[in-house]
């Protein structure tokens, strides 16, 4: 017998009251290949009327923090749902309606092909009037720099219209508390997995993106977040190069210094030697903890791949309605607040 194939469309949401609806109206309600559609929204603290737009509207299930934890815990928190709610494909769109959601066939296409596991959706950024010319170039740059850390192909490494098949999010584990798309490359790279990208549309900006305040906070984020993935997923390689720097130099201090012993020329250099020695345990102290670091990361591996099958034994198998009961019923406790109050 013939598995059903159920999607789950989850957004991320901190007070989206004013544009949530536009964004759930714009989502598709039935694809070619997929069984059953629904809609999981991640409710990350909201303080205004977010959940109960959602819940009025129609949506499956509803994921709540008490407070704001950010778009990467917010986004982990969905994916964990959407597993145990059985999903089969996970997409993750943004509650702004920033992108196209007839796209989301585009998405899943792909995974239902069997020809990847993860499907990126690649913005026409030089055509999306709302950014500036440097905010266009730093995406550009940021996407080229992604792509040589993940050794993958994806031109818009920023974009956080995805979609996950059921085995892909299994492995998924994001650690940084700034964004899920740069690591999640980042990851899906190293680790292998088929990952792809198909050109998306995009629709006018409803409001100011809340991900960044600043093109140098932007930078600064992305620049750590890549750093940070590259130094768990490639560790021994990052910190031979660093180590490496400073290891030269003080070598060729060195090799400066003995010319001038041995050409009667030492006296009044030996402070350049010290200086030699310094650079040089320096860089074979940086190279001794990437090898540690590099050990480190293979005790990660065997944790990613505990978690995989933590995961799969409990998902598999799990029902649970919990966060979906959780919301109802702080749905309901709030409005008869209100009619009280009335």
């Amino acid at each position: 017998m013939e598995k059903n194939m159920k999607l789950i469309i989850q957004i991320p949401c901190y007070n989206e009251a004013e544009t949530l609806e536009i964004a759930l109206n714009d989502l598709p309600k039935k694809i070619e290949g997929i069984d059953e559609i629904e809609y999981l929204i991640i409710n990350d603290g909201s303080t205004d009327k977010t959940v109960e737009v959602a819940m009025n509207w129609g949506v499956h299930h509803v994921v709540s923090f008490s407070g704001n934890k950010g778009l990467a815990k917010g986004f982990m928190a969905g994916i964990e749902a959407c597993l145990s709610y059985g999903a089969d494909i996970i997409v993750n769109t943004d509650a702004d309606n920033q992108y196209c959601g007839e796209d989301i066939e585009k998405l899943v296409r792909p995974i239902l092909n069997g020809e990847a596991d993860i499907v990126v959706g690649e913005r026409p950024i030089d055509e999306i009037e709302h950014f500036s010319w440097i905010k266009k170039k730093l995406q550009h740059f940021g996407s080229w720099v992604v792509r040589k850390a993940s050794k993958t192909d994806i031109p818009d490494a920023p974009s956080g219209f995805r979609a996950f098949s059921r085995e892909a999010a299994m492995h998924i584990n994001v650690v940084n508390e700034y964004t899920y798309t740069l690591e999640t490359i980042v990851q899906a790279g190293r680790n292998k997995m088929a990952i792809t990208s198909v050109p998306v549309r995009t629709n006018p900006e409803l409001r100011e993106s809340r991900l960044f305040h600043s093109i140098g906070s932007y930078v600064k984020k992305s620049m750590l977040t890549i750093l940070r993935a590259l130094l768990m997923y490639r560790s021994l390689m990052c910190l031979t190069v660093l180590g490496m720097i400073p290891f030269l130099i003080g070598f060729g201090i060195g090799v400066r210094f003995i010319v001038f012993f041995f050409t009667g020329r030492a006296a009044g250099h030996v402070q350049s030697l010290i200086l030699a020695c310094t650079l040089m345990i320096i860089g074979f102290m940086t190279l001794v903890i990437g090898m540690l670091a590099d050990v480190i990361s293979a005790n990660r591996k065997i944790m990613e791949d505990v978690q995989y099958h933590v995961r799969k034994l409990t998902y598999d198998q799990s029902d649970a309605k919990v966060w979906q009961e959780a919301a109802t019923k702080a749905l309901e406790e709030e409005t008869r607040k209100e009619e009280t109050e009335e």
